[in-house]
């Protein structure tokens, strides 16, 4: 399979990712690792904007499930992807990566509020876009916010970092005989409900044709070879 040349990504990153072994929060030591990675990916040329999840502090359908008002709970959830992107944020730039947070919620003392041709003009004078605070709206998951931006910011694909090596037909924790992908379509991720994102972010990314690159980011040195096509990976597409 050919592998296709980006320009502009974004990548999206689980907030539990930025836990590295702990339980809960933020590891500094492992975000500045994420930082490398990042740092190595925009040393190949490429246009990099990032989404994070806010799951290592607080996840709103969570708090949800245990009673909280689900807008309530979602905006909580929110600001925590605000954390995630400072502290991204404080590690690119310890490593000389000019980095910019935009939040859907305005909050100027710490960020700027999400300005497509401002992000698109920073992007062109080289430096990291963070997008925070998912859609600005509760009932949207940060893979909502991820695909919105990835269209809105005219992306080549959506890197999806995750704990596993792509999509599996299965849980491959829970199911040993779990098949892994190559490359997938949109139409299957939906129709077999195969967990890539949720659904209303896989359609934007359909709409949009916005291929969803899917790759364990815990792996040293992974997303730069998942760029060049080297790396294990699964491509949703078409």
């Amino acid at each position: 399979m050919s592998h296709p040349t980006y320009k502009r990504v974004l990548l999206k990153l689980s907030g539990e990712v930025l836990m590295g072994g702990q339980q809960f929060g933020i590891d500094p030591a492992f975000v500045l690792e994420m930082a490398k990675e990042v740092k190595a990916a925009k040393e190949t040329g490429l246009e990099i904007c990032l989404v994070i999840g806010g799951g290592n502090i607080f996840r709103g359908m969570a708090g949800a499930a245990q009673g909280m008002d689900r807008a309530q709970a979602d905006y909580m959830g929110m600001l925590a992807t605000v954390m995630n992107a400072l502290a991204m944020q404080s590690a690119l730039e310890q490593i000389g990566v000019p980095t910019r947070v935009q939040s859907a919620i305005e909050m100027d003392k710490v960020c700027e509020p999400v300005i497509r041709r401002r992000a698109e003009r920073h992007l062109e004078k080289g430096r990291i876009v963070i997008f925070a605070a998912g859609v600005g709206a509760p009932y949207f998951t940060t893979d909502s916010g991820a695909a919105l931006r990835a269209a809105e910011m005219r992306c080549d694909a959506l890197l999806k970092g995750t704990s596993v090596d792509g999509v599996y037909s299965a849980d491959p924790k829970k199911d040993p005989d779990a098949k892994r992908y190559d490359s997938v379509s949109y139409d299957r991720v939906l129709a077999d409900n195969l967990k890539v994102m949720d659904a209303s972010a896989v359609a934007l990314c359909r709409d949009n044709g916005i291929p969803i690159v899917v790759f364990s980011i815990r792996e040293q040195g992974n997303l730069a070879r998942v760029l060049v096509g080297e790396g294990t990976q699964t491509i949703v597409t078409s």
